[in-house]
Order: structure tokens, then sequence, then C-alpha cells
């Protein structure tokens, strides 16, 4: 049976957005149809707060391959995955004084820690440069690999602090929001900082969060709770 659900939004596009985010797939993923417009509005429902309801179904066998294609992971996978990595970074590492990897596997996927005094060089304006080191690294592990592995990489430990400051944010602008009842759209940020973000406040009383754009200028809003 195909998965549908009806979300609500100011706008078709939050909707759409909110959609997105609670289904955990793309845009093409699914059909939409709105079921409210907002264009479509009664004299009687004018002073009324703009709600937009828009049905959102998830295609047939959207799910379930993604899920298939992340199972049929094997322990040959990881190993062979894991074997390029090493043979690339253990030449990398020699190339930069002062640096040294750590390789650990969880859950079918491949974590990278490289640390060292001159790490610092790896991690660029807000993380861009480990984001690129990521994409070759994966695309070398997984070179003759039958099923994809998943390949995180972290400079010392850059994404926790990262993570702790993205937090303090969002924060900071909850209470921005809560006090003027103005949106704030942010920068754009990587899938990644985007749902520090979102769980950060996805319990708040007073704000919401939803994400506009595409990649790779996607960007958060935070706005006031109707």
């Amino acid at each position: 049976m195909e998965k549908a659900i009806i979300v609500e939004g100011k706008t078709s596009t939050e909707a759409i957005e909110k959609g997105l985010k609670q289904l955990k797939c793309r845009r093409e993923d699914v059909e939409i149809k709105v079921l409210e417009n907002e264009e479509k509005r009664s004299f009687f429902s004018i002073l009324e707060p703009r709600i937009v309801k828009v049905e959102m179904t998830l295609k047939k066998g959207k799910k379930e391959v993604r899920k298939e294609k992340e199972d049929n992971v094997t322990p040959e996978d990881i190993e062979k995955c894991e074997e390029n990595i090493e043979k690339f970074l253990n030449n990398f590492v020699n190339q930069i004084k002062d640096l040294e990897y750590v390789i650990s596997k969880e859950n079918k996927s491949i974590n990278i820690e490289i640390k060292g005094n001159n790490s610092s060089k790896l991690i660029g304006y807000r993380g861009e440069t480990i984001k690129a080191l990521q994409t070759i690294i994966s695309a070398i592990g997984n070179k003759n690999v039958v099923n994809r592995v998943k390949v995180l990489v972290d400079v010392g430990g850059y994404k926790e602090k990262r993570e702790e400051t993205l937090k303090e944010l969002a924060k900071k602008l909850e209470k921005t929001v809560k006090r003027n009842g103005k949106k704030i759209v942010l920068e754009p940020m990587s899938s990644y900082e985007r749902k520090i973000l979102h769980t950060e406040l996805q319990n708040s009383d007073y704000v919401t969060t939803y994400s506009i754009g595409e990649e790779p200028r996607r960007r958060i809003v935070i706005d006031k709770k109707q």
C-alpha cells in the first residue's frame, strides 16, 4: 500500500517541505495534490490564519528500494572499501607532516577521523574542505565495491564542535523569533547541518523549522508557530 500523508503550511511550498521532511524523501519521490489552495479563501475566512493542506503520496517502491540498497551492504563490501581507503590515506598522510587517521566501522558505514598538528588545514571555511575530502575518499573507497558503503570523514573533532555551535545558534534564533515574531532565513547549509537545527528545535513550543531552495543553496527557515 502506498504511504500518504496530509500536511499543512502557510503556503503550498511550506507544506510540501514539511511533508518531505516527514517522509524523509525527495520531491521526485512523491505525488503531490493541493487540497486547500491559498488562493481560494472565502470572505468569512479572511481573518482566519492562512492554512494550505497538501496530500503527499510516496510513490510505490521508493522507500523499499532505498532500504534494500542499504541492507545489501556486505562485510566483503566494507572490507574492500576499507582496504581502498587505507591505501589512499597512507599515501595522503605521508604528504603532510604531523597527520594521522583512525578508521572505525559502525552500522554498515566507515568513519574516518583525521587528526594531528596540521589537521586544521583540512577543515576549510565552515567545513567545506572536509566535505570535499569526504566526497573524494568515498569515491575512492567504493571503487570496485559491489554495494556502495557510506563513508563519513571528520577532522580534529570539527563536526562535534560545529554541532554544539549550531545547537547554541538554534536556541538564540528561537528566542529572537519568539521576541519579534518575524521568521529568519539562514544562509545555505549542508543537509548534515540542517538536520542538527531541525532536531534541536523540533520540540519547540514557539517556532517551527523547514527548508527551502535547492542544493547546494538549500536554507533553513525558522518561523513562529501559529
